[in-house]
């Protein structure tokens, strides 16, 4: 754990905490899944970053290409990930 705050040094690291895997798609450690306490709020954390919000647009852009998402739907989820930058 880091002395500073009492959180470990891969709190909120995104690529350490949701990963790419070999298949395409990001997915938690083990490590992090089945043994961090903290979990929750740093894959929250990481979320919350720039990264974060490229994440979220990989999401979309799948959900899209496999016809779950509409163009619409996608449209105004775009619109709110844009405010929630800016904000």
């Amino acid at each position: 754990m880091n002395k500073k705050n009492d959180m470990p040094p891969c709190f909120g690291d995104l690529e350490r905490v949701f990963p790419m895997t070999d298949k395409g798609l990001r997915q938690t450690p083990d490590e992090c899944f089945y043994h961090c306490p903290i979990k929750t709020r740093c894959l929250q954390q990481a979320m919350a970053t720039r990264a974060g919000g490229q994440v979220e647009e990989e999401i979309l852009e799948r959900g899209t290409r496999s016809g779950a998402i509409s163009f619409f739907e996608r449209w105004s989820r775009k619109k709110q990930m844009a405010r929630k930058m800016t904000d």
